[in-house]
């Protein structure tokens, strides 16, 4: 087969395998772990969705919803969207299955696979991993506060330090009206080009996220939706700091923050890494208390974020932080030596999973130089080395693989051994 028919993954979707994967795996389940912690509970949510319930809910005027999901008609002729975000699922779910209708707020947290078409780049994929969490059903800043110290908490939870936590408020249908006036009075006033006064109609939030350095110049001195609060939005966010503050988490107010989505209302946040250079988020989120009854739901609010699991991975390569975690494929590498010894290290290597640990061998009758090179590079702790004569004695090799050191068990007590060994 030549070079030019191999199959090659879809441009912009990276593979993950090992040993990366194990990194992958640790930085998932470490901020997974956060939200478990604070009693969210695990939601998994379909891949694709019926498009309307993203055009709804995420906003049609969004540039993920006009220009970046992966739409098609199934066999059904029905209009079906790879999932881009996870919000607007879960409160799918959530309505779909009542469990508003039970103890609030409802805690779930989800992880997998996202999907947007956009220009493949470091940082950003059309396949975007993602660790999730969404609150519903009570407006509270303390669980504000709550959620926003979840996220950080996984971050250093990694050894993460070089990251910000960004603030703002982006106020409710009592205020926001009447600062979306001010603003669209203020942009129309400006000699913007037409696309970008198409924009300013549409949503003149978006005009103040434009990282085009004349439109920033241009837009400089607009006003900012901070100073439009209603007296309830002010007091909810200043209650939010003071939680943030209590319990220790850094924060920066960035009264110009800007979210890709149109449902936030009121707290909003993100988590900025500097050494990800253009890149620089590495998850966010913010309250979105209309949604529910948006989607045919109840009037609950709700709050919640999405981490990317790549970036965060690139915010600790950055940072020269190794993934702690991630964990070698197996403990211990079975070293059989002739046909009688592989199938006694078959039955042996059964025994010591069934005692919870990871076992490998050499297959293939390698030789005993080329079995101990497989055995150095599984990142084992431990190889076991079983040769005829050992067979005779009823005895295994256990050699420790970082000092070299070799020595001679009964196959009888080798899992008791080995189990002992590892800790």
């Amino acid at each position: 087969m030549s070079s030019s028919s191999i199959f090659r993954a879809p441009k912009g979707i990276p593979d993950y395998y090992p040993p990366d994967s194990a990194a992958f795996t640790a930085v998932r389940d470490a901020l997974t772990g956060a939200a478990r912690l604070a009693g969210f509970g695990h939601i998994e949510l379909p891949i694709f969705e019926d498009t309307a319930l993203f055009a709804r809910g995420v906003g049609e005027s969004t540039d993920v919803v006009s220009k970046e999901m992966y739409t098609f008609d199934d066999r059904g002729d029905r209009s079906v969207t790879l999932r881009p975000e996870g919000t607007a699922g879960v409160m799918r779910a959530v309505i779909e299955h009542g469990l508003d209708r039970g103890a609030l707020p409802v805690k779930l947290s989800y992880a997998g696979p996202f999907f947007r078409y956009e220009r493949p780049q470091a940082g950003r994929y059309r396949q975007l991993q993602q660790v999730g969490v969404e609150a519903i059903g009570v407006d509270d800043p303390a669980l504000d506060a709550e959620v926003i110290a979840v996220a950080d908490a996984g971050f250093r939870e990694l050894g993460l330090s070089g990251f910000r936590l960004e603030v703002t408020s982006l106020g409710d249908a009592e205020c926001r009206p009447r600062y979306r006036q001010a603003l669209q009075e203020f942009l129309f006033a400006l000699p913007l080009d037409e696309e970008t006064k198409r924009r300013a109609e549409i949503n003149p939030l978006r005009v103040l996220d434009d990282k085009r350095a004349d439109v920033r110049a241009l837009t400089a001195d607009a006003p900012l939706m901070r100073d439009h609060l209603c007296e309830g939005c002010k007091a909810h966010f200043d209650q939010v700091l003071g939680h943030l503050e209590a319990m220790g988490v850094p924060f920066e107010i960035n009264p110009r923050m800007v979210r890709g989505l149109d449902y936030y209302t009121k707290t909003t946040f993100e988590f900025v890494h500097d050494g990800l250079g253009a890149q620089s988020g590495i998850g966010g989120g913010g309250r979105y208390d209309g949604l529910m009854a948006q989607l045919g739901g109840q009037e609950l609010s709700g709050i919640g974020f999405g981490i990317g699991v790549d970036r965060t991975m690139l915010a600790m390569g950055a940072e020269g932080i190794a993934v702690a975690g991630a964990r070698a494929r197996c403990e211990v590498f079975g070293v059989p030596l002739g046909d009688a010894a592989t199938r006694e290290m078959v039955v042996l290597g059964r025994n010591l999973r069934a005692a919870g640990i990871r076992v490998d061998m050499a297959y293939g009758g390698r030789g005993l130089k080329g079995a101990m090179k497989a055995a150095d590079k599984s990142g084992a702790r431990f190889a076991l080395v079983l040769g005829e004569r050992d067979l005779e004695q009823g005895v295994v090799g256990i050699k420790d693989l970082s000092t070299g050191e070799q020595t001679p068990v009964d196959l009888g007590a080798a899992v008791t051994e080995v189990r002992d060994r590892l800790g």
